[in-house]
């Protein structure tokens, strides 16, 4: 195992970091632009009561404006089996074309089909870095059996089920 200091060797760190398998999710909103949507692996449970979850849109983002301060937004998760709508997302904003769609409470846009959905309101945001950690309170969630697509090293791994 290599040793490093992360301040120094951002690669080093970023590929470590990468060695951790992250589920992938879409997190969307209404905007005055229409439904907008990216993909995120930054997210995790917070607290079970109140049920809260967190994720981090990194401030970079051209469409991190879209969801600072959002005070309703849906995280998606999704299944082994939509990657192609992951990769929409990670490619645009508004990737909802032919997409099983309704809409939530606040016009949130929500996409059917995935593995589980989190319906939240803003609890708390707080700057992280080159990152903020945006903390939803969920209000309404759904969830299906199925096995969930998985991000690791840079690349799409499955469970084998």
């Amino acid at each position: 195992m290599n040793s490093f200091d992360p301040a120094q060797d951002a690669r080093a760190f970023r590929d470590a970091l990468g060695a951790y398998a992250t589920g992938v999710t879409i997190v969307t909103v209404p905007s005055e632009d229409g439904p907008i949507g990216i993909t995120a692996n930054s997210f995790a449970s917070v607290s079970l009561d109140p049920p809260l979850v967190l994720w981090s849109p990194a401030k970079s983002s051209k469409r991190f404006k879209y969801f600072t301060g959002a005070t309703h937004f849906a995280i998606h998760v999704l299944d082994a089996h939509q990657q192609q709508l992951c990769n929409g997302f990670t490619q645009n904003k508004s990737a909802f074309d032919g997409l099983d769609m309704s809409v939530g409470e606040r016009d949130v846009p929500l996409i059917n089909g995935c593995l589980a959905r989190f319906e939240c309101s803003l609890h708390a945001e707080h700057d992280a870095g080159d990152h903020s950690i945006i903390i939803g309170q969920v209000t309404r969630a759904q969830s299906r059996d199925g096995l969930p697509l998985l991000f690791q090293s840079g690349r799409f791994v499955s469970l084998k089920g």
